[in-house]
């Protein structure tokens, strides 16, 4: 019930524009989400990559509704790639297709995907295409293996959700076109029929995926921090000699710092996805509903900054 709840109020543009304007609210975003501008995301990898962690940048919005606002998103990613080369920063840049036009038109889509892609070609840094809701899937993936990766090969990758009862097939088809394949839960809300509606189910095609990924996979990106499915990664890469530098681990800005630093000490590689932007509630909104405890460690945290 929570977590639907989350999920409705996600997608609510009267509420954001409410929160928005609320210092409370953005005081407990700012956990999970980098700041509103390049500068203070830049400032946040910085932090991340003294410590040893990578970090991947997405700027926040998606869905957007004119070839301008488009193109608009097709010049801030750019500019990302371009202050990443500049910084000479250990990171990467993660995008989404609605932001660059997918339902506008999806030429207009591609042509704009190409130039990003040219310019993290021009400067040896690598893209990746979040996934989205279901609706999307396919045409994603379609787009993805018809015309990107065929083009750019592995300066491009995609996301799979283990939630979606169709993740196993084309995590299939992702391996034997060599694709680089980020494995993740998923925080859209999806109708039964097309994912799984038990936590249990969830992370049991979780499981099966990154077994899969990490055996036969093209430096998969294993994007959890569910500490019982690192264990059973861990035991599947010792027990098969997995040399660390084939896969990374990835997690979530502002979530599990402690883990993270473990990890790194173990000789593991860690990325952190790394989001900012205005367009932070409805990214914050997901991100409680995947995981409701958060709420209480957001709100315990702000509670002891602000007693101090």
């Amino acid at each position: 019930m929570l977590r639907a709840s989350l999920l409705y109020l996600s997608e609510r543009p009267a509420i954001f524009r409410f929160i928005k304007s609320n210092g409370l609210a953005r005081k407990l975003s700012s956990r999970f989400v980098a700041g509103e501008t390049l500068d203070t995301a830049i400032a946040a990898v910085r932090e991340l990559n003294a410590a040893g962690v990578t970090a991947t940048l997405d700027c926040l919005g998606e869905s957007v509704h004119s070839a301008e606002e488009a193109s608009a998103a097709t010049a801030t990613a750019i500019g990302i790639l371009d202050r990443i080369a500049a910084e000479k920063l250990q990171a990467n840049v993660s995008v989404k297709l609605t932001q660059f036009g997918f339902d506008v038109d999806a030429a207009l889509c591609t042509a704009n995907m190409r130039r990003v892609l040219d310019r993290g070609r021009e400067l040896d840094t690598f893209v990746r295409l979040d996934m989205e809701s279901s609706q999307h899937t396919q045409r994603t993936l379609d787009l993805f293996l018809s015309e990107l990766h065929p083009s750019y090969g592995d300066r491009v990758g995609v996301v799979i959700q283990s939630m979606l009862r169709r993740s196993a097939a084309d995590v299939d088809r992702l391996l034997a076109a060599k694709a680089r394949v980020r494995l993740c839960k998923g925080a859209y809300k999806e109708p039964p029929d097309v994912a799984f509606p038990d936590k249990a189910d969830v992370d049991r095609s979780y499981a099966e995926l990154m077994e899969l990924l990490l055996e036969r996979g093209n430096y998969p990106a294993i994007a959890t921090h569910d500490e019982r499915l690192i264990a059973r990664a861990k035991r599947q890469i010792w027990s098969k000699g997995i040399e660390h530098d084939k896969f990374e681990f990835q997690m979530l800005y502002g979530v599990r710092r402690d883990l993270q630093q473990e990890l790194v000490k173990e000789g593991y590689r860690v990325r952190v996805y790394v989001p900012f932007g205005t367009q932070w509630y409805p990214y914050l909104m997901r991100r409680l509903a995947e995981r409701p405890a958060n709420i209480a460690f957001m709100v315990g945290n702000l509670w002891k900054e602000s007693t101090r």
